[in-house]
């Protein structure tokens, strides 16, 4: 039975998502789901502090980025303590997870033998999927995830086949930072797509950017979601202030119209692994409150109360 290592939320979801959660061995400092994976050792850490707000947060990746430096660094010592068959990283983002030359870099000093290094590098929905059945394939599992896939394709289809002939789509912006504001790029605005939106500010498959407040008023969506990444939705109440004072805000359209919701950026639309789906089903509940339903709200999303406006 092989040993696993994954130091990436969605990597350890989709291992675990294909039966295989008894072989890993070791995760990232930021897996946490599911149940019971927070009791492996964390093999990753930050080399910044993450607490404090957007801005300072901002600026400190900022730093770290300017003089090529990790945002975050591998526990080498723990690493060889567990002695890998397979270690699941990416090479999508460096702020989101320690980055691939760093896990090449630590495992020249710290092992003998050679681990499978499987990288995720997915920046589109049909690039999850490809990197789900990677991930299979590494662990001789590749019918389960085409099993899985399966199900994940019909879940999307019933959410996204009756919305494909719309002739009036709502104009949608989702923030993937609060400040300064970042709009959603990579597999977001395909989500929003499929449940029947127009993203306005991010592409398919294209990077999220930074954005200033005057290309938002500009864009005046119908709708606005806030989901930065890492961020709970208590995290996002913390720190709401910051959009909700700018001078800017109350012109905003979705603002005027009730139409600002808070999402759980950390635990679903950031993560590219099994759970876009749960996400594609929250845009979804948002979107078309009378038509679909899945009992996300609550805890992956809600909306923007007349007092917090």
């Amino acid at each position: 039975m092989s040993r696993i290592v994954s130091l990436i939320p969605s990597g350890t979801e989709m291992v675990c998502a294909l039966g295989c959660q008894n072989q890993l061995v070791g995760r990232s400092h930021e897996c946490d789901f599911p149940p019971g994976v927070h009791q492996l050792p964390s093999c990753t850490e930050p080399t910044i502090a993450v607490e404090g707000r957007s801005r300072e947060i901002h600026e400190r990746v900022s730093a770290k980025l300017e003089k090529s430096l990790s945002v975050y660094r591998v526990r080498t010592e723990t690493l060889r303590k567990l002695q890998p068959d397979i270690i699941v990283t990416q090479t999508q983002c460096d702020v989101c997870a320690v980055s691939f030359t760093n896990v090449e870099q630590a495992l020249k000093e710290t092992l003998n033998s050679q681990p499978a290094l499987i990288a995720l590098h997915a920046t589109n929905v049909q690039g999850v999927w490809d990197d789900l059945l990677q991930v299979a394939e590494s662990m001789g599992r590749i019918q389960e995830g085409r099993e899985l896939l399966a199900t994940y394709q019909s879940r999307i289809a019933a959410i996204a086949g009756p919305n494909q002939d719309l002739n009036a789509r709502p104009t949608i912006a989702c923030l993937e930072w609060m400040e300064p504001l970042m709009a959603a790029g990579n597999w977001v605005p395909e989500l929003v797509h499929l449940a029947g939106g127009q993203s306005v500010l991010g592409q398919p498959g294209a990077q999220a950017h930074w954005i200033t407040w005057e290309t938002l008023a500009a864009a005046d969506p119908d709708i606005l979601l806030v989901m930065p990444c890492g961020f709970s939705l208590a995290r996002i109440e913390e720190e709401l202030a910051v959009l909700t004072h700018h001078p800017l805000w109350p012109k905003l359209r979705a603002v005027q119209n009730q139409k600002v919701y808070l999402t759980d950026g950390n635990q679903f639309f950031n993560r590219p692994g099994p759970r876009l789906v749960e996400s594609l089903e929250i845009l979804a509940e948002i979107f078309h409150p009378t038509h679909f339903h899945f009992g996300h709200e609550g805890h992956g999303w809600r909306g923007l109360g007349p007092k917090e406006r």
